[in-house]
């Protein structure tokens, strides 16, 4: 479905509305847009789910604000919320994956009375306060060269995007991501996410950032024993951030769990979410 033009928190996003009933928005992270969920959308709308796709600020066909502190969460919950106003939503399922699930924790976190239920895919929850594990930091080795502006950029698109596609690994959609980020001006904007929100004292665990409200919804945690770049000890004591029922599920497969196992996740997502 076509994308329609939304203007949110002043901000236009490509946003894509399909189907009727319960409404779903779903988030992506970086580097994918609102094509990652291409599998989930059919199946939701068949089963009577409104979907709402968002291209996250600073990807796609969404604005991409040129300052590092444009891309503080902070600012993007708002985006979340302002897109569902703009669709005359009052609440709504929230799924996110990858950065789009540190948003979805933030939005129910911040903004309880508009989440109904929460699925959250890779990333675990802020604010458990543990420190850094060795195989944090080592899966994490790519957030300290996103932090270098301009050196960062230069060395990824270096020799046919050599480094960046070594750190996609096995990613279904490597080519698409390549693509999109060489448009002018889309790769800076996709990096900015982490120099907003992943200083190096965060990186390297020296600060614990504000301490927030615990998630009352109920929620369901994703991660996938192929991930190159999150643990799931980060997603598993997630749980005590919960106050709603907690559900588990481990996959297998990469990082794009809605594109390795979509078959898997969406009968998951239609039993939870029902």
């Amino acid at each position: 479905m076509e994308p329609e033009l939304i203007e949110a928190n002043g901000l236009q996003f490509h946003v894509r509305d399909e189907g009727s009933g319960r409404p779903v928005i779903l988030l992506h992270g970086f580097p994918d847009t609102g094509d990652l969920w291409r599998h989930q959308v059919p199946e939701l709308v068949k089963h009577g789910f409104r979907t709402i796709l968002p291209d996250m600020r600073g990807r796609g066909r969404s604005s991409k604000p040129p300052n590092v502190l444009d891309y503080r969460l902070s600012a993007i919950v708002r985006d979340v919320t302002g897109i569902l106003d703009a669709l005359g939503i009052e609440r709504a399922h929230v799924v996110g994956h990858d950065w789009g699930a540190a948003v979805a924790w933030l939005v129910a976190a911040l903004a309880p009375e508009r989440v109904d239920r929460l699925v959250v895919i890779s990333v675990g929850a802020p604010g458990t306060g543990a420190k850094p594990t060795l195989e944090e930091f080592q899966k994490g080795w790519y957030r300290l060269l996103f932090l270098f502006e301009g050196t960062a950029e230069e060395l990824i698109q270096r020799d046919d995007w050599y480094l960046f596609r070594l750190f996609l690994g096995d990613a279904k959609d490597a080519d698409a991501y390549v693509q999109t980020l060489s448009e002018p001006g889309a790769l800076t904007p996709g990096l900015n996410w982490y120099r907003a929100n992943l200083p190096i004292q965060t990186i390297l665990g020296r600060t614990g950032g504000p301490q927030l409200p615990t998630i009352k919804s109920d929620t369901l945690g994703i991660w996938s024993t192929g991930d190159l770049y999150l643990t799931e000890e980060a997603m598993t004591r997630s749980a005590q951030r919960v106050e709603g029922h907690w559900r588990y599920e481990r996959f297998a497969g990469s990082h794009w769990v809605p594109l390795d196992e979509a078959d898997r996740l969406n009968q998951l997502l239609l039993e939870f979410l029902s």
